[in-house]
């Protein structure tokens, strides 16, 4: 269902209404419609201006969400209310015109109200489960700033055409350390750099994973708390970087919360879309890329498959990595021209991006640090890590899945530094992006932490953890680490400190 989102001369309209994940005039639809269904049950007297104010209210607000764009989710509501006018007008009108009205007994009137009020409470529990995601404000002592750049590598052949001229391309949304914008100035889009772009990413990444494109049509209406191009932060101070690359599938605006706390905390995040493995990339010219990378099924075949696509991103990092040093340098005109610490830089990734971040350090020891958010371990486990790596997982057991802790405990201890596994408790594989925020809060799925504190600890392990490493804040990261779940060490010191 193709709507209008919620443009900068319309954003107050459908500003969602914190705690209910609805706008004011879903909520006035969704009021009005329960108030009809009501004035069946009300005296005589209370009867006719309720049901003519409920009926005002409705109109009215459904007349605005039709400019606007009227969720999936309100369509039951819509639905209930129409049922419920069909039996409240028609008495009203027969007494205007002096004709008796005719009311059902009460015992016939009721199934049909349960019934408008049951399709009528559909609409809230939708939307309940597929909301507009509402992201956390930053906890950090800077506001946060965006823009998205797209680098082509002259060197490196595309590997996912025949062209032998076509070169490979990325493209990377930057959030960094920006000054206080003034109140009313626009957030940032979520998924893309334009509404139109956020639903093709939001349309892609449903149809990953089987999903009709309406149930979340939601998502592309969401703006997160950075504003687009703002001012970078004042006070001359150098950000260290943190490069991430997504999951399979996934994109660069998937771990948006996250990237924002971060740079909140003083650090540049630069997050890839790797073309050909991310479920859509929208470059600059308007071009569309869509995924070609597919599992095959068989085990073996997989593993081999995988290790490929991660040697490509480990690539893509690396480059990109590269790009933001001659940023730095100034070798291009720009805003951050001397304001990224480039010497203190980190490498993360979830999933199949989490392994991509252990390949890309292994290959470049420009990286300073890893962070592996549910990632299981691809490719050669050689040369041994030589700096400090954080896994958060969720919890698992040789029964779910026999190969990850085998693979991934074998990456961390083959390492000349200390590194840290922390179990988060109640995660699941989605906890470690912004799965939360927008998907039903299943535990399978997205696991138990909730919408507010799945993003919460997520950040906030991985600003602790690159805080001590990259900034060199005193004190054992595992200390710190287990107010956030069990955590292990292992590499150089080969010891264990899991939570008492």
């Amino acid at each position: 269902m193709r709507r209008r989102g919620p443009g900068a001369e319309h954003g107050r309209v459908t500003e969602t209404i914190t705690g209910l994940s609805m706008s004011l005039p879903e909520v006035l639809v969704l009021l009005g419609a329960l108030a009809l269904v009501a004035a069946r049950w009300l005296s005589p007297a209370a009867r006719r201006p309720v049901t003519i104010g409920a009926g005002v209210v409705l109109a009215a607000s459904a007349t605005v969400l039709g400019v606007v764009g009227i969720r999936w989710q309100l369509l039951p509501v819509l639905a209930g209310a129409a049922l419920a006018s069909a039996f409240a007008l028609p008495p009203l009108l027969r007494r205007r015109t002096g004709r008796r009205a005719w009311r059902a007994r009460w015992w016939l009137a009721l199934p049909g109200s349960l019934a408008c009020a049951g399709l009528i409470a559909t609409g809230p529990v939708a939307v309940w489960a597929f909301p507009v995601p509402v992201f956390p404000e930053p906890t950090g002592a800077f506001a946060v700033g965006t823009r998205v750049v797209q680098w082509t590598d002259p060197l490196r052949p595309e590997s996912f055409t025949a062209d032998p001229d076509d070169r490979r391309t990325v493209v990377v949304q930057l959030w960094y350390p920006a000054q206080k914008s003034p109140a009313g100035v626009p957030r940032a889009q979520y998924l893309g750099r334009t509404e139109g772009e956020a639903r093709t990413v939001s349309e892609a990444l449903a149809g990953g994973v089987g999903l009709p494109g309406f149930l979340v049509d939601g998502v592309p209406r969401a703006r997160s708390r950075a504003v687009v191009d703002a001012p970078v932060a004042g006070g001359g101070e150098r950000f260290p970087v943190v490069l991430f690359s997504p999951g399979s599938g996934g994109v660069r605006t998937q771990n948006t919360a996250w990237a924002e706390e971060l740079a909140s905390h003083g650090y540049l995040v630069a997050a890839l879309d790797h073309p050909y493995d991310s479920a859509v990339v929208v470059l600059a010219d308007g071009r569309t890329i869509r995924a070609t990378t597919a599992s095959s099924g068989d085990r073996d075949r997989d593993e081999e498959l995988a290790t490929g696509w991660t040697a490509v991103r480990a690539a893509d990092l690396g480059f990109v990595l590269t790009q933001l040093e001659r940023l730095d340098r100034g070798e291009t005109v720009d805003p951050l021209t001397g304001r990224l610490d480039t010497a203190r830089a980190a490498v993360a990734g979830h999933s199949l991006g989490g392994a991509a971040a252990l390949q890309a350090a292994r290959q470049d020891r420009r990286f300073d640090v890893v962070v592996d958010l549910d990632g299981y371990p691809h490719g050669p486990a050689s040369p041994a890590l030589e700096q400090p790596a954080l896994a958060l997982t969720q919890e698992i057991t040789a029964g779910t899945d026999p190969r990850y802790l085998p693979r991934l405990t074998d990456a961390l201890e083959h390492s000349t530094a200390t590194s840290y596994r922390l179990t988060v408790p109640g995660a699941g594989h989605l906890t470690f992006m912004d799965g939360p925020l927008y998907l039903p809060p299943v535990p399978s799925i997205v696991g138990t932490l909730g919408r507010t504190e799945s993003p919460r600890v997520v950040a906030a392990a991985t600003v602790a953890f690159l805080d001590a490493t990259l900034r060199g804040r005193p004190g054992d990261p595992a200390d710190t680490l287990r107010s956030y779940g069990a955590v292990s060490s292992s590499g150089a010191q080969r010891t264990a400190t899991p939570t008492p």
